[in-house]
């Protein structure tokens, strides 16, 4: 079985699981930062997503993609941390 097959019939499937997965924990809830890191999985997830189907495909052009969701993803930790530390406790 080559590399591609691999993940095309497993990999792929485990993470397209997970991100439903953390998409039904960002519609649940309860508080913020449940939500806030069901979007960081989501968006890790996402990352996966796209690095598999680059190596797969054999089109680099989607490490990039991966790269630049990391970036935005870190960004987003980094304001809520921020927003966390003056409003004080959330949720």
């Amino acid at each position: 079985m080559s590399l591609e097959t691999i993940i095309f019939v497993l990999v792929l499937p485990i993470l397209s699981l997970s991100a439903v997965l953390a998409l039904l924990r960002l519609m649940k809830g309860p508080s913020l930062p449940d939500r806030v890191v069901a979007l960081d999985l989501m968006i890790t997830t996402g990352m996966g997503i796209s690095t598999c189907y680059a190596i797969a495909t054999d089109q680099p052009a989607f490490i990039d993609v991966a790269i630049v969701l990391a970036l935005i993803s870190f960004l987003g930790t980094v304001a809520f941390a921020y927003y966390f530390d003056k409003v004080g406790e959330v949720g």
